[in-house]
């Protein structure tokens, strides 16, 4: 026979010589305080007691299995950061490479305007035309005198090797 309040109140039924139910007489006899309120009902056993050593929880999951479920859990919550850091330092770089591309677009600008202010005096674009472009004003001669450069130097030097027979600049590819 189970230890514990119902129990008492079926042996104090019968001693009245009635024989009443537990829900009968839990209907009648409300426990409580005084004033006639209830108090919640105590359990005589805790629920630990009754779970074997090693299982517990919100779930009766082993501690295994807890670590598993929690182990897959960091993972998805991993997983999930991943994605949108990986998108965020992606967008950092790029905004840093269109900052710089800015400045060089904005040096570049500066520049610009001051040349366009630069050719904007009359004089100056006279300058640049005459020595860029090689312009005269009508009725004066032109003279130009060139001097020998580099390039024609390079490209006499260019030419001694043609003159070779094809076996030796055949050689002279490989070596």
């Amino acid at each position: 026979m189970p230890t514990g309040r119902p129990a008492q109140r079926d042996r104090r039924d019968e001693a009245d010589g009635t024989s009443r139910t537990r829900q009968s007489t839990r209907a009648r006899r409300p426990r409580g305080d005084s004033d006639g309120r209830t108090a919640p009902r105590r359990r005589s056993g805790s629920r630990g007691a009754r779970t074997p050593a090693g299982t517990g929880g919100a779930f009766k999951l082993s501690s295994t299995r807890r670590a598993a479920v929690l182990a897959t859990l960091v993972c998805a919550m991993a997983l999930s950061v991943s994605v949108p850091l990986r998108t965020y330092l992606g967008q950092l770089d790029e905004l840093s490479d269109l900052e710089q591309r800015e400045q060089q677009l904005s040096e570049e600008v500066q520049r610009l305007s001051e040349r366009k202010a630069e050719l904007s005096d009359p004089s100056r674009l006279e300058a640049e035309a005459r020595e860029r472009l090689g312009y005269v004003r009508p009725g004066e001669t032109p003279y130009i005198v060139e001097l020998p450069s580099e390039e024609k130097q390079q490209s006499t030097e260019q030419a001694a090797p043609e003159s070779k027979p094809w076996y030796q600049q055949l050689w002279n590819t490989f070596t």
